[in-house]
């Protein structure tokens, strides 16, 4: 049904239902949610699958890296 409705809205490359969700649940990673409140959302059994989204953000995550040994760190 998401690849007909896509074909329909005209929507180049391919449409399915992980796409909307993957959209879904990076949009409410950006705007604050939580791995817990996607994750009830995309109804996930487990939080290792709603944690496949984290990396997708990366300047969130950024700061949690630590700095390679002998390098310094960049502000």
């Amino acid at each position: 049904m998401v690849a007909d409705a896509a074909r329909r809205a005209g929507i180049p490359g391919r449409v399915h239902a992980h796409r909307l969700r993957h959209s879904t649940a990076t949009a409410m990673l950006r705007g604050g949610g939580s791995l817990t409140e996607i994750g009830q959302a995309l109804r996930h059994a487990r939080p290792a699958t709603t944690a496949i989204y984290a990396k997708v953000d990366i300047d969130t995550l950024r700061p949690l890296g630590r700095p390679w040994p002998g390098q310094q760190e960049t502000a």
